[in-house]
């Protein structure tokens, strides 16, 4: 017959295959515990602490404190895909986040869509753009700040969602990466722990356009823009969508 700490760990594995997204330490204590309510919690987390070393073949740590069961890579791929809809486009989250970026974060002054490849480089053209300039009543005045976001709404290659967000900051003051809630765990670990590295702001929304839900996870910091780039991301913009410009200028 198997030892008490023999049937929590079993139960352990059980509990994280069925979370596809896996179970952090605390999560999986309290899970635990509900299944074993006479076990006291000092020998529940001495079964359980370091799965990833006593049950290796079948959970391991894709990052710090999370557990997760080992899948196939056909699993992995399905796992990745589930949460978003087929008939989404990143395009119905330009408006929202624009407004978002406006009102809710209060980062801008003025904040529109933008997307596509207008301005003839893949990652130099924001899917939203927004500007803070003093207002008429303002006493100080201050020169005018570009703040650009990057959205995403697959969450299967978010680095390079990094790498986009990250090249806008040649122009821009400030700039948001907007990244779905079904992220994997260990991704968004790793891609929180960059933007905040690099002062990228990060928020994360639910998949669902009418009510995305946009929640701040890291707030962007600001810097001071290579100003040969803010002149030409400028011009192209000036000259691919006057309109645009004309609103934000």
């Amino acid at each position: 017959m198997p030892s008490k700490r023999e049937l929590i760990r079993n139960k352990a594995v059980e509990l994280i295959k069925n979370s596809l997204k896996g179970l952090r330490y605390s999560e999986l204590q309290r899970e635990l515990q509900s299944c074993f309510p006479d076990t006291s919690p000092n020998t529940i987390a001495g079964s359980s602490w370091n799965l990833d070393v006593t049950r290796s073949d079948k959970i391991y740590k894709p990052t710090r404190g999370l557990f997760k069961y080992r899948l196939t890579g056909e699993e992995e791929t399905e796992e990745i895909a589930e949460g978003m809809p087929l008939t989404l486009r990143e395009e119905d989250f330009y408006e929202p986040f624009a407004n978002c970026l406006k009102t809710d974060l209060g980062e801008c002054t003025e904040a529109v869509a933008l997307g596509g490849s207008y301005l003839g480089r893949r990652w130099g053209t924001p899917d939203v753009i927004g500007i803070y300039k003093p207002l008429s009543r303002d006493v100080i005045k201050f020169n005018p700040e570009i703040i650009s976001a990057e959205i995403k709404i697959n969450p299967s290659d978010p680095i390079t969602a990094f790498g986009q967000a990250i090249a806008y900051r040649l122009f821009s003051s400030k700039v948001y990466l907007v990244e779905p809630n079904t992220m994997l765990p260990e991704d968004l670990d790793r891609i929180e722990a960059l933007c905040i590295l690099f002062g990228v702001g990060l928020i994360l929304f639910d998949l669902n356009p009418e009510n995305p839900n946009f929640i701040i996870r890291v707030r962007a910091q600001r810097y001071s823009p290579d100003m040969f780039y803010v002149n030409e991301f400028a011009d192209k913009l000036y000259s691919a969508k006057r309109n645009i410009f004309d609103n934000l200028f």
